[in-house]
């Protein structure tokens, strides 16, 4: 399998180190927690399986897949934390539940190994099923449930944009699987009508760069409005040089926020900012090939003082993206997904 590679950025030899470096945080069970001792969350354990996938490292990719297959509670949700095999937050977080779509999704198209597509499916069945019951009429899903199991109300703009890529993958994998889900697909159009048409809805995050960019990485807006969205913010978030603070209003850059809005520029086409915000962040990488963080630039200070493997995942993915290198490499512009979800097509009364 051809590793991702960036010319004159990010060598193939680097990606290996790099995708080693995740490996060496996993636990025997297959979690992949934030760093070595570090604590599990579902949506960050997925997003280091998807970085262990596309450069080339299967095997530890797919363990992490059996950690999600196994950990998975009898109502298809995860708890929100975990350290060791010890639940420490059995809070329901829905964007981390319906991530496992995503990287199933990944997987396959990386693989092609249909037994592990038919072995995950009723877990990705499940998870989106758990999700979709908590999903409001006007299509946005609240953030959860807490640890009492009280809802949590408040609805992410950001992880709903997570959340409609997942449905999206997840219908995809239904067709895989020879199931109709007519529902799911509602479901997604539904929730994209809320992310295109009713900011209201949501909790006013708009300090951090996340919600600045993940509706595009998510596949909501057109191209214009994606475009003029990046516009509007760019200079409250793009330190020249360094990548893209996470908080508009703090002097700190970090690496997975960076390679998720070179994700988003890559969907719009726009190679050349892509690689230069890409290149940017490259002074966050250590020799072991793992990644800071972020760093608060004024005080030339590495913050928090964590090698991530969530952060040098989304370094893989985006170079992979950058490079067009695997099968899965056009996942995040809506390549091989169902066209009727792509397109977020909705006969949704324009009252919802």
């Amino acid at each position: 399998m051809t590793v991702p590679a960036v010319d004159g950025v990010f060598s193939t030899e680097q990606c290996v180190r790099t995708a080693s470096a995740i490996a060496g945080t996993q636990q025997e069970s297959g979690a992949l927690p934030w760093f070595p001792g570090g604590h599990t969350d579902p949506w960050d354990h997925v997003q280091s399986a998807m970085g262990l996938s596309a450069a080339g490292f299967l095997e530890p990719a797919a363990r992490a897949y059996e950690w999600c297959r196994r950990a998975q509670r009898p109502d298809g949700t995860w708890a929100e934390k975990y350290v060791g095999d010890e639940i420490t937050d059995p809070s329901i977080d829905t964007n981390f539940c319906a991530y496992v779509a995503t990287g199933v999704w990944h997987h396959w198209t990386i693989t092609g190994d249909r037994g592990f597509a038919d072995r995950m499916w009723p877990v990705v069945r499940d998870a989106i099923d758990a999700v979709l019951r908590l999903q409001s009429p006007g299509g946005e899903i609240p953030w959860g449930r807490d640890a009492g199991g009280a809802s949590r109300t408040e609805v992410l703009l950001t992880g709903n944009a997570s959340m409609h890529l997942s449905l999206r993958c997840a219908v995809a994998l239904a067709e895989l699987a020879g199931e109709v889900v007519p529902e799911w697909e509602l479901a997604a159009a539904r929730l994209r009508h809320a992310l295109d048409s009713h900011p209201e809805r949501f909790a006013d995050k708009s300090r951090y760069s996340m919600d600045w960019y993940y509706p595009i990485l998510g596949g909501s807006l057109g191209a214009s409005e994606a475009s003029a969205r990046l516009a509007a913010r760019w200079d409250d978030f793009v330190v020249p040089g360094l990548g893209i603070r996470c908080v508009a209003d703090q002097p700190w850059v970090t690496g997975a926020e960076t390679c998720e809005l070179v994700l988003a520029l890559d969907a719009l086409g726009r190679k050349d900012d892509a690689l230069e915000q890409f290149s940017a962040m490259q002074h966050l990488r250590e020799a072991d090939g793992s990644y800071w963080t972020g760093y608060v630039y004024p005080d030339a200070t590495r913050w928090p003082v964590e090698q991530t493997a969530w952060t040098a995942a989304t370094v893989i993915l985006a170079a992979d993206a950058l490079s067009r290198t695997t099968p899965a490499s056009g996942l995040f512009r809506g390549e091989g997904l169902p066209p009727g979800v792509l397109e977020g097509t909705c006969s949704c009364p324009a009252n919802l």
